[in-house]
């Protein structure tokens, strides 16, 4: 990938490093198209090892947040290199999308241009010292989230860890667990609360400097959402409400006539997945006992699914870039991260062999194929999917794996297994409008108090969350937003979970009467990378973008129907 423009062996964490080819490419003269394209290229090899260098310093850090040093690391590199990148970004954006011959560039180029000319728009160099502050204050998060451990069961325990706990069959178990967890989080809630005021508040500014009313107006811009509005967003909700909370509440009412309780309390199912207790009593379902184990059953799972995936997944444990495991220290959730230089996916995680692992296992390793599927384009930009997509191919990756469950499971187990999945759409897609009606609210509101915060947290909560008796546990009710890492991290990420599970959904429905079909559909798709607009990508794997009411229950009602068809 790349050109001989830059070598091979360039430290790309030091901006020493770096500034001479930069000054090459900003001093470089263009006297043709030809030209230009050449500046394309070459600035996308800079591009390539930069994007890998930054990826390794943050993998680094997220794998021992304990590491003073890999945390300096990554963090000089935010605040010394990164600066300095938007200001390049800025000017070589401005070089070749106001250059007299940008007009006569091949099609292949109309996405990118669009990207620049939004960029140039809402560059303001006052903006990248925030920037610099903005990451300082999520590195911090981060850090927090990674170090919270519990005394439980008579040893130290991470939080994902606990995760087990939520699942067991003794409720008296479960509720001292996630009690557990509650007060360690809460031991930390100031902290993360004033975290995320400072936040609110720097991205306030950066949108007022670009010229806007809200963050959530600039964020659109940012993230390049050509082609979906905040009323779209809306529009999401609304269907959220309409169609998935009657099947929500009615997988509740069976969960609470089957354990013989009179309310749910917070322990007894996960909000956002649906997890919890088996409702007859039945062990929790283990996949895996060990990484390894996982790893392996997963090979022959997709071998059995094509020799395409199988060859895929194979090359992942090839390359040696996974870490799976949970441990002290190490970061919450899971990611893939795409090296772009060695065209290589890193995936993280943190395992403690639950069913939800065995799914993220499944998600990132569907970003991992994407990524390897439009790995032959040249371009960085090319290979830069919308998140949109992005989720799409994670997503439905998890659906259309469930008949090869039967690997990690016998019969009953993997019904069970398929059963807890689809129940967690279900449950997924509210929280997904929380998460998106929440950060709405938060940027159009940005000068609100704690308690103004707290209070239409908790009314989102009631529109599009489970009935539960909170007795005793308001205080973390109130600040339950804060588990939510993307609210930190990454702002307005999560509507693209929706709108992605709407397109998995689709292609699962593909795949339970023409498998062969859906995943020609899904490699086809990937493919593209970022050559298409989200529409056409979509429209690739025979898929419709779309968040009205009809739209959702059509997809809503064959997840309801698959349910009914699975044994409790």
């Amino acid at each position: 990938m790349g050109t001989n423009f830059i070598p091979d062996d360039l430290d790309a964490t030091k901006w020493n490093n770096l500034e001479p080819y930069v000054s090459s490419l900003l001093e470089r003269e263009l006297n043709c198209t030809s030209c230009l394209e050449s500046l394309i290229r070459d600035s996308s090899s800079l591009a390539e090892h930069i994007s890998e260098a930054g990826a390794l310093l943050y993998i680094g850090m997220t794998c021992d947040t304990e590491s003073d040093e890999k945390k300096a690391d990554f963090l000089d590199f935010s605040s010394n290199v990164r600066p300095k990148l938007s200001e390049f970004s800025d000017s070589l954006n401005r070089k070749i999308a106001e250059h007299p011959d940008v007009g006569n560039l091949p099609e292949r180029y109309d996405l990118m241009i669009r990207a620049m000319k939004t960029d140039i728009e809402i560059f303001r160099k006052e903006n990248i010292p925030l920037g610099v502050r903005q990451t300082e204050l999520v590195t911090e998060a981060q850090a927090i989230n990674g170090a919270m451990t519990v005394e439980f069961d008579g040893q130290e325990q991470t939080m994902p860890q606990m995760r087990a706990y939520m699942e067991s069959n003794n409720r008296e178990e479960r509720g001292a667990a996630w009690t557990a967890v509650t007060e360690r989080r809460l031991e930390d809630s100031e902290r993360l609360s004033e975290i995320f005021d400072e936040l609110v508040e720097i991205r306030h500014q950066i949108a007022t400097n670009a010229g806007f009313d809200s963050f959530t107006d600039y964020m659109f811009c940012a993230m390049h959402r050509f082609d979906y509005s905040v009323e779209d967003c809306i529009e999401f909700h609304d269907s959220v409400e309409s169609v998935c909370m009657p099947i929500l509440r009615e997988i509740n009412k069976n969960r609470i006539d089957a354990l013989g309780l009179g309310k749910l309390s917070p322990w007894d199912v996960n909000e956002k997945t649906g997890a919890g207790p088996d409702i007859h009593g039945r062990a929790p379902l283990k996949p895996f006992e060990t990484v390894g184990e996982m790893v392996s059953k997963l090979s022959e799972m997709f071998h059995e699914m094509s020799d395409d995936l199988g060859g895929k997944f194979d090359k992942l444990v090839e390359m040696d870039t996974l870490d799976l495991d949970t441990r002290k220290g190490k970061a919450p959730g899971g990611y893939q991260y795409y090296l772009e230089k060695s065209g290589v996916p890193f995936i993280f995680m943190n395992a403690a062999g639950l069913q939800g692992d065995l799914e993220t296992m499944i998600h990132e390793a569907g970003h991992a194929f994407h990524s390897l599927y439009c790995g032959h384009l040249e371009l960085i930009h090319d290979r830069d999917y919308p998140i949109e997509f992005a989720e799409v191919a994670s997503m439905s990756m998890e659906l259309l794996t469930q008949p090869g469950w039967n690997k990690f499971y016998d019969d009953e187990q993997a019904n069970r297994a398929r059963r807890t999945h689809l129940e967690g759409v279900v449950f997924l897609l509210p929280w997904i409008a929380t998460i998106d009606s929440f950060q709405h609210w938060i940027y159009s509101n940005p000068g609100h108090s704690r308690e103004e915060r707290a209070q239409v947290w908790l009314s989102i909560r009631d529109r599009f969350g489970s009935d539960m008796d909170w007795a005793g546990h308001s205080d973390f009710r109130e600040l339950s937003w804060q588990q939510q890492g993307h609210l930190f991290g990454v702002p307005f990420y999560y509507i693209e979970y929706g709108i992605a599970q709407l397109g998995s959904l689709q292609l699962w429905k593909t795949h339970i009467s023409d498998p062969d079909k859906a995943l020609e559909d899904y490699a086809k798709a990937m493919t593209l990378g970022n050559t298409k607009s989200l529409p056409e990508l979509f429209s690739a794997a025979g898929l419709k973008l779309g968040f009205d009411e009809g739209h959702f229950s059509s997809l809503l009602e064959e997840v309801d129907s698959a349910l009914e068809r699975l044994p409790a």
